[in-house]
């Protein structure tokens, strides 16, 4: 029998995503306590956003604050190249994904 260690980040009640380090599980969190912030901003903004379009922009924003903060400051174009979608299964399991199957 091996014992594993898992993290899991949970908000409102809801699991969100499970890590295998501390470190993974940390980032996480605050990538999405940077999206709630981001969201309560855009709801403020005079374009005609849905719900979920603020709530995806706002994710999207926090998943590449880094980019986003040197254009902010002058860059001509963002330091880091998109990184290719794809889901690191090794290191976390998305569990958004089974709740909504469920």
């Amino acid at each position: 029998m091996a014992v594993v260690v898992k993290y899991v980040v949970e908000r409102n009640g809801v699991e969100r995503m499970t890590f295998t380090t501390k470190k993974e599980a940390d980032a996480y969190d605050k990538m999405l306590d940077i999206a709630e912030s981001l969201e309560v901003m855009l709801e403020k903004v005079d374009v005609p956003l849905s719900e979920q379009q603020i709530e995806s922009l706002a994710l999207e924003i926090a998943k590449s604050k880094d980019d986003f903060i040197n254009v902010l400051k002058g860059a001509k174009e963002p330091v880091s190249k998109p990184a290719a979608k794809k889901k690191d299964t090794a290191n976390a399991a998305d569990l958004k994904s089974a709740e909504d199957k469920a």
